[in-house]
């Protein structure tokens, strides 16, 4: 139910950023307040347990 889902950012608009995935081109827009604070367009993270985190 909680599995770990893998994001790149693709881009960055404001206050918001717009994520994909590796399997589809479709953008999540995700409020930048839910998202660290160091991440850059192409920086990878992980969604889990209703956490979203930089990938290692």
């Amino acid at each position: 139910m909680f599995e770990k889902i893998e994001y790149t950012v693709k881009r960055i608009d404001g206050d918001y950023a717009y994520l994909v995935t590796k399997e589809s081109d479709d953008e999540k827009c995700v409020a930048r307040a839910l998202l660290p604070a160091e991440i850059n367009e192409g920086t990878r993270v992980d969604y889990e347990m209703l956490t979203y985190t930089i990938a290692e």
